[in-house]
């Protein structure tokens, strides 16, 4: 944002001098400043010095934060900030639009069925959920989804960065480094960094239950993305279009339809095909792992032999969207059984090359 290089701790006293002077003076209780610049300002300034904290986190040892793509099935799960690895594999999702956007989820949900209702809403409309933030009892969403074994980290697009509020910059930082990476976004050129997340990235901020005055900061902040808040707390909104591009600020939502209000808050355009299959499903789900005691039958992997093979055909030689099952279909198999497995997949198109098959 601001193109300051920080590579020493002595460095950090630049930055701090620099959100000292964001802060706005503190408003009367009988003052109301009709815009939002005080505000904005604040939040900014909030997200930089969470990133000042994060960043003297990483000289702790040992490291809070596990440094992996999934997240461990034991002991500490959150992961910190995305390295540029993981930066350039999922980044670009955002841009060619196989990540229509991410959620920021701060708190706690009312229970543990909750988080994973919304957690598994996020997934099928293939939307990242970014986790952080401590609340009232010092558990996050991503405590109560691995309460109940939901699989987490980038493979399956829930991804919990922090246990701490401070943990918003990393979201937002990531969306940051999207904009230079993708958006030929120059460092320091703060405005067209904003620009760019409102136009390309459709990201928005879900807080569940009690939201304190940092949460409240770490939205003011999102707010400046074009990113806008959505919380079941009873807290002042901000219902005029302006920076985002409806509503800035929306409380008093119930849980269950707080996802489909952010995408319409958002402008959020989602295609999506629903097949009638009883249980969830996308592209996010394609990282997750499957234990043996939950499968009716298993298909290659590496207890039967099995193959994909893509083909390209004329024209004429294909039917879009036909299946043929040539075997037993699933529901004759008997729970437990294990099978060969071949899926060949035939495609036509007018500018089809065999180029593109892989």
């Amino acid at each position: 944002m601001t193109g300051f290089k920080v590579e020493k701790i002595a460095d950090l006293e630049t930055p701090l001098k620099y959100i000292k002077n964001m802060l706005p003076p503190i408003p009367t209780k009988s003052l109301w400043v009709p815009f939002l610049g005080h505000a904005l300002d604040a939040g900014m300034a909030a997200l930089f010095a969470d990133e000042i904290v994060e960043i003297l986190k990483y000289l702790q040892d040992p490291l809070p934060y596990v440094v992996a793509e999934a997240c461990p099935e034991t002991g500490n799960f959150y992961l910190g900030a995305a390295d540029d690895i993981i930066m350039r594999k999922r980044g670009v999702e955002f841009v060619d639009g196989s990540a229509p956007g991410f959620a920021a989820c701060v708190g706690e949900c009312k229970d543990s069925k909750t988080a994973v209702k919304i957690a598994r809403e996020l997934q099928e409309k293939n939307i990242y959920t970014f986790i952080f933030s401590d609340s009232v009892n010092g558990k996050t969403m991503a405590d109560q989804l691995r309460a109940e074994g939901v699989q987490m980290g980038w493979e399956t697009r829930l991804v919990p960065f922090s246990k701490d509020v401070t943990g918003a910059c990393f979201p937002l930082g990531f969306a940051i480094r999207a904009a230079m990476a993708f958006g030929g976004v120059k460092p320091g050129d703060g405005r067209r960094a904003l620009l760019y997340n409102k136009n390309r990235v459709f990201a928005f901020v879900l807080a569940f239950g009690t939201v304190n005055d940092e949460q409240y900061a770490q939205a003011a902040g999102a707010i400046n993305y074009g990113f806008p808040a959505l919380t079941e707390s009873d807290i002042p909104e901000i219902l005029p279009t302006g920076v985002c591009t409806y509503e800035h600020v929306v409380s008093n939502l119930p849980a269950e339809k707080m996802v489909a209000k952010a995408i319409e808050v958002r402008g959020l355009k989602l295609v999506i095909t629903k097949v009638p299959i009883p249980v969830a499903y996308g592209a996010a789900f394609e990282g997750e792992r499957i234990r043996g005691e939950d499968t009716h039958v298993e298909m290659g992997g590496t207890k039967t032999p099995a193959f994909e093979y893509l083909v390209t055909r004329n024209l004429n030689e294909v039917e879009d969207g036909k299946i043929e099952v040539i075997g037993k279909e699933l529901d004759q198999l008997k729970p437990g059984s294990r099978i060969p497995f071949g899926m060949v997949i035939e495609v036509a198109g007018r500018q089809m090359q065999s180029d593109f098959e892989p």
